[in-house]
């Protein structure tokens, strides 16, 4: 049975470092960015818009970027409110050449203004976000939402951590389908208790709304799941 595992870490940084010797999170990294890959490879030549909710430091998307061939036809938005994560980020990106192409917005993610200009896109990321909300009413809300971030056709990538032996992700994929949403695949990593969606969206893309919440973030670092 997996169980919950509480780190003592004190801020959304510290937990980026997490990554670095936790094989949950390391997994759940491998898939995500074949997730994107994949995304990548579909669409016809040209623009491919890409919006990144929660982003951290950015290391799922960049890190995909890093070596893929569609890297120069990549425009993305990245929301972050950690400075600390949002200047690591920003310094991957001068790494990558990619300052024209990427742009990475220190804000509130759950505020539709920081999304103006960049939807709808052609792949969304929510990673990270499904296990910091207040209870399914939540996941409701910002699922419904997703339509103002996604056009027609758009990949939506998305994890969900397990807790107390409480598959969560299976939960989210049965919301995704009543919101017009198409699973595309779905793993668990190797642990067993994190779970990686793409799914992609059927629905008619609807023009964002100018000032509304998207949903509610109210997790914290020591139990992050």
């Amino acid at each position: 049975m997996a169980t919950e595992i509480i780190y003592m870490v004190k801020d959304w940084f510290e937990w980026h470092d997490l990554y670095k010797n936790e094989p949950k999170l390391q997994q759940r990294l491998q898939i995500v960015q074949e997730y994107i890959s994949y995304s990548l490879n579909l669409p016809e030549p040209g623009l491919i818009r890409v919006v990144s909710v929660c982003a951290g430091d950015g290391r799922d998307l960049l890190g995909t970027l890093s070596n893929h061939p569609r890297a120069k036809d990549v425009y993305a938005r990245l929301v972050e409110l950690n400075p600390h994560l949002v200047e690591r980020g920003q310094q991957t990106i001068e790494s990558l050449g990619l300052t024209k192409q990427i742009e990475f917005i220190n804000g509130d993610a759950t505020l539709s203004s920081n999304y103006l200009g960049a939807v709808p896109a052609d792949i969304v990321i929510v990673c990270g976000v499904f296990g910091n909300l207040a209870d399914e009413a939540e996941l409701n809300r910002l699922l419904a939402n997703l339509s103002f971030l996604s056009k027609q056709g758009a990949f939506v990538i998305w994890t969900r951590g397990h807790s107390n032996g409480i598959p969560h992700s299976e939960t989210v994929r049965k919301f995704f389908r009543e919101y017009g949403f198409e699973e595309v695949n779905f793993k668990l990593t190797a642990t067993g208790d994190m779970g990686v969606g793409i799914h992609r969206y059927l629905g008619e893309s609807l023009a964002a709304p100018k000032e509304q919440q998207f949903f509610a973030f109210t997790g914290v670092p020591s139990k992050a799941r």
